[in-house]
């Protein structure tokens, strides 16, 4: 069935009438949840099973379940995880790789349990000195080969889960000052700096299925656009970084983006990002992104169903031994 070039959020933890409607003739790629969507595991079985339902397809679920201060899913029900940068500097010394896995592969193990399938996580942004507050706890390292091989070890424990990653925020927002839910950063750094930091960061990890744009300006390769709208920076991201993964949006409606959310999604997509997303399911600004939003076609929807044949195979775990492992781990 033909499928729009989006991902909607949802207002509450159950459909409304006119989301039921809205997504039934939209036909969204998929969905994202927030914690208003969160109630009880039996409660996100049933929405999950429903959304599916609505739109007809297996559509993807996702979900920013990082840990830390950016979990959507928590106590009591849930595990409650240590910030990223906190647990890789308290794993036992050459440990921190293998405790990334155990902590991504319980959360896979969690998420799957409740039909959500794709997980926006691993984080490639590199710290630094002045990162925003925002991000740095949730950054792994400060340094581009401790990054890479922290978020591959993620992504390894997501997918071993059956549990889509979505690699983000391409391509970096570690040099970032500003927060971009707020206002639209920008990164004086030279092509080189970027080069040899940022963009390598995100080189070793470019095999991976799905990928989250940054909004902010990189005025060494664009001095107006944010990355998210700028084809000269996407450019970057598919040839130079060779990133070739189905590549959406960071969310449209934070600040950081300027227009109407027609013209965002519009921009959006010219420049080179597959999918839109749209998280705070607002009916009027879900109605506007879908005006400037088109189906999913050519390479785009190749490499969404490329993407979705990599969810869904589980390798066993053994629960407690794993949570016992990443206990011993971190001390």
């Amino acid at each position: 069935m033909p499928l729009s070039a989006a991902i909607l959020g949802l207002e509450g933890p159950a459909l409304s009438a006119w989301e039921k409607g809205f997504f039934a003739e939209a036909a969204p790629y998929g969905f994202i949840l927030f914690a208003r969507n969160v109630d009880t595991p039996e409660q996100l079985r049933r929405l999950t099973a429903e959304l599916r339902e609505t739109v007809g397809h297996d559509a993807p679920i996702l979900i920013d379940q990082e840990g830390g201060r950016v979990q959507r899913l928590g106590p009591p029900h849930w595990r409650a995880w240590l910030p990223p940068l906190e647990q890789m500097r308290r794993a036992a010394p050459g440990l921190a790789g293998r405790a990334m896995f155990l902590r991504y592969r319980l959360i896979a193990e969690e998420l799957r349990a409740l039909g959500i399938d794709t997980n926006c996580a691993p984080m490639a942004d590199v710290a630094m000195a002045d990162t925003h507050p925002f991000l740095l706890n949730r950054c792994y390292g400060d340094d581009p080969m401790t990054v890479t091989a922290a978020a591959r070890a993620a992504a390894q424990g997501l997918l071993a889960g059956g549990v889509l990653p979505v690699l983000k925020h391409i391509p970096g927002h570690g040099r970032g000052t500003a927060d971009s839910h707020l206002e639209l950063p920008r990164v004086a750094a030279s092509l080189e700096d970027l080069r040899a930091v940022d963009f390598a960061a995100f080189q070793g990890l470019a095999d991976l299925p799905m990928g989250m744009t940054a909004h902010i300006v990189y005025p060494a390769l664009d001095p107006d656009l944010p990355a998210t709208q700028s084809p000269a920076v996407l450019d970057v991201v598919r040839r130079e970084i060779g990133f070739d993964g189905l590549l959406m949006t960071d969310d449209l409606s934070m600040q950081a983006l300027s227009g109407s959310f027609a013209e965002r999604a519009r921009l959006s997509l010219a420049a080179g990002c597959d999918v839109v997303l749209h998280c705070n399911g607002r009916p009027e600004e879900m109605e506007a992104v879908m005006a400037g939003t088109g189906m999913l076609e050519g390479r785009a929807l190749y490499r969404a169903h490329r993407a979705m044949m990599m969810r869904g195979a589980v390798d066993p775990i053994d629960t407690a031994a794993a949570e016992a492992e990443l206990a011993e781990i971190l001390g």
